[in-house]
């Protein structure tokens, strides 16, 4: 079973809908004991970095995520879901996020008046390293986007894949272990966003 976390916010019923178009078990739950049990957990991210994580405080699950990771468990963070995984933001005014990924996330600054912030529609991402999160995906491919702020992380090995915009060559995909996370929204990405999570759904960390 895929548990979906349920924070109160975010783009839940399309990212299960989108599991069960493959065909594959997803429950929407804020349940410490349903998360620790799951095969596999789904952060997925829409809003504010700094109400989410006042909400996982409030719901009492803010150091599941921690122990669902450390635990082994396979973990796939969506957008602010990827973001929540650094150590700070400057969203909210600067807030401090989960830790599991050393780094910070930072807001996209233009030059150009042509780059609008959000970062908005579809993009290409680069692989940088292989991942079985790619199978059946080729290099290059777009994926849906909707953002202004992107992460940085401490360590470039954690990057798996980068996309270009405004000027930055940000991480749009980034893992390590058995974690997970992207900056698109595959559950809004057509055919290989449906790919990325069979894969997601098979990966055998």
């Amino acid at each position: 079973m895929i548990a979906i976390i349920d924070y109160k916010a975010g783009n839940l019923a399309s990212v299960r809908l989108a599991f069960q178009e493959l065909g594959v078990e997803a429950v929407i739950t804020s349940d410490a004991d349903k998360l620790l049990a799951a095969n596999r957990v789904v952060f997925p991210g829409v809003g504010a970095a700094g109400s989410a994580m006042r909400n996982l405080r409030e719901l009492g699950i803010r150091d599941i995520i921690p122990a669902v990771v450390e635990r082994g468990t396979p973990f796939l963070g969506i957008c602010l879901g990827m973001q929540i995984l650094f150590e700070k933001t400057e969203e909210d005014g600067g807030a401090e996020c989960l830790g599991i990924a050393a780094g910070s996330v930072k807001r996209f600054r233009p030059a150009s008046r042509a780059d609008k912030v959000p970062h908005m529609g579809w993009n290409a991402v680069e692989q940088t390293r292989p991942h079985f999160l790619f199978r059946d995906i080729a290099d290059g491919t777009e994926f849906y986007f909707v953002h202004s702020y992107y992460a940085e992380p401490a360590r470039p090995e954690l990057v798996l894949g980068r996309t270009e915009y405004a000027g930055v060559a940000f991480a749009s995909v980034v893992g390590e272990a058995n974690w997970i996370a992207t900056q698109f929204h595959p559950e809004k990405s057509g055919r290989f966003g449906l790919q990325l999570l069979r894969n997601f759904c098979e990966w055998k960390p």
